[in-house]
């Protein structure tokens, strides 16, 4: 049975996109601060500035530490003082700004 190559193309890249979000792991605190204490990743209140300088006033909601393809990243939320919701991602390790997007 040869199927439709276009639904089958829309499947493999759907269990491609499937498998990428699976491969983020969330750290817990404890990892979070073994990390820090070992100067893998630098402390959250330092990696912020770079985000809050971006967005001046914008108030945090959410901040997570994922470990993504052995580099971890922190995936920010920020309120800005427009009412719009951004989401970043920054490298836990030297707090560039990796992603910068409005979340849906």
């Amino acid at each position: 049975m040869k199927g439709n190559p276009v639904l089958r193309c829309i499947c493999i890249v759907s269990l491609a996109a499937l498998t990428c979000a699976a491969s983020a792991r969330d750290l817990d605190q404890d990892e979070a601060r073994d990390l820090r204490l070992s100067g893998v990743i630098l402390p959250l209140d330092q990696l912020m500035r770079a985000a809050m300088e971006r967005y001046p006033g914008a108030t945090l909601l959410e901040a997570e530490l994922e470990e993504e393809d052995d580099v971890f990243v922190y995936e920010v939320e920020l309120l800005t003082r427009e009412g719009v919701v951004r989401e970043l991602e920054l490298d836990a390790h030297d707090g560039k700004i990796l992603k910068d997007e409005v979340d849906d």
